[in-house]
C-alpha cells in the first residue's frame, strides 16, 4: 500500500468569514495556511481564489500570485489549481486561463454536470475536452473530479480517445446535496471500477468526512480535507484547516498507515 497523500483544500467557493472566521479568503491568508498544513503533512495544496469583493474567480493574476508567492516563500507543496464552475463566467476561456502557468502542477477537470444545492455544476462536452487539452499541452496532470457515477465512464472515455493520458488520477467528491451520496457502498462501486494503474482520492463533504476518510485510509486511497469541504470540525466546533489535517494525520497513525513526503506523492502520483 502506498504511503497517504494528504491534500489540503483551504477555501473552496462557499466559505465565509461569516460562516467560519478561519477561512482564507485572500492570497495571503491562503498561503499561510497551505503552508501551515504542509508542515502538518500535506503534500497538495487544491487551490481556489477570491476577488477584491472576497468572491469566487477564476482570475489567471490571482492564482500566479498564490503560486508565485508559494515559490517565492519556498513551500515545497504540490500545487493544483482549480477549473471548476463557480469561479465567475462559463466559459472555455474564462475556466481555462490559469492552465499556463509554469508553476501549476496539477488542475481539478469534471469530466460532466452534476447539482450543486443551489446551482449547477455545469461542464459542457466541450469545455471539458478543452480543459483536458489545455491541460495536456502544458503537462499539467490533471485531478478527474467525480460528483457522479458518469463523470467516472466519461473520463474513461477520454481516456479510450487519447484526450486523457493515464495513469489517471480521481478525486471522490460525496455527499454533494443534489450529487451522489457519501455511502461505503458507493465508494466501493467507484473504486471497483477504475482502471488498474488510477490513484484516487475521498472528498467527504460535511458531516460525511470522517467516515469516507477513514474508508479511504483503510482501502488504499488518499484524501483530502479543509474548509473546502467542511466548515465544522464536529456539531459544536469550527474548524480550521491545521485541525483537519491533524486529524487525518491521527487517523492514518491510527491505523498505521504512513504519510507521503511531498517527493513521495510526485512519486506515487506519477509527477516526476
Amino acid at each position: 500500500m502506498d504511503k497517504l497523500i494528504i491534500t489540503i483544500a483551504p477555501t473552496g467557493n462557499v466559505p465565509t468569514k461569516e460562516n467560519n472566521p478561519s477561512s482564507p479568503l485572500t492570497v495571503e491568508e491562503i498561503v499561510a495556511d497551505i503552508k501551515k498544513c504542509k508542515d502538518l503533512g500535506a503534500s497538495v495544496a487544491h487551490i481556489h481564489v477570491r476577488d477584491e469583493n472576497l468572491k469566487p474567480t477564476s482570475d489567471r493574476k490571482l492564482f500566479e500570485k498564490v503560486l508565485n508567492t508559494l515559490d517565492e516563500d519556498k513551500v515545497d507543496i504540490i500545487k493544483q489549481v482549480s477549473t471548476g464552475a463557480r469561479g465567475g463566467e462559463n466559459s472555455i476561456a474564462w475556466r481555462s486561463q490559469m492552465l499556463d502557468l509554469p508553476n501549476a502542477d496539477m488542475a481539478s477537470l469534471s469530466t460532466g454536470s452534476s447539482n450543486f444545492p443551489s446551482a449547477v455544476n455545469a461542464n459542457s462536452l466541450d469545455l471539458v475536452e478543452a480543459l483536458a487539452k489545455k491541460m495536456l499541452d502544458n503537462n499539467i496532470k490533471p485531478e478527474i473530479e467525480v460528483f457522479d457515477t458518469a463523470m467516472l465512464f466519461q473520463a474513461l472515455f477520454y481516456q479510450k480517445k487519447g484526450i486523457l493520458k493515464g495513469p489517471l488520477h480521481f478525486n471522490f467528491v460525496l455527499d454533494v446535496k443534489g450529487s451522489m451520496p457519501a455511502t461505503p457502498k458507493n465508494l466501493m462501486f467507484l473504486v471497483d471500477n477504475l482502471p488498474k494503474d488510477a490513484t484516487w482520492n475521498i472528498s467527504g463533504i460535511g458531516n460525511s468526512q470522517v467516515q469516507m476518510i477513514t474508508m479511504a485510509i483503510a482501502m488504499g486511497g488518499h484524501v483530502r480535507t479543509g474548509l473546502e469541504d467542511v466548515i465544522k470540525y464536529d456539531k459544536n466546533t469550527l474548524a480550521t484547516n491545521e485541525m483537519l489535517v491533524k486529524r487525518v494525520v491521527n487517523i492514518a497513525n491510527a491505523v498505521g498507515r504512513e504519510i507521503a513526503t511531498v517527493d513521495e506523492a510526485r512519486k506515487i502520483l506519477r509527477l516526476v
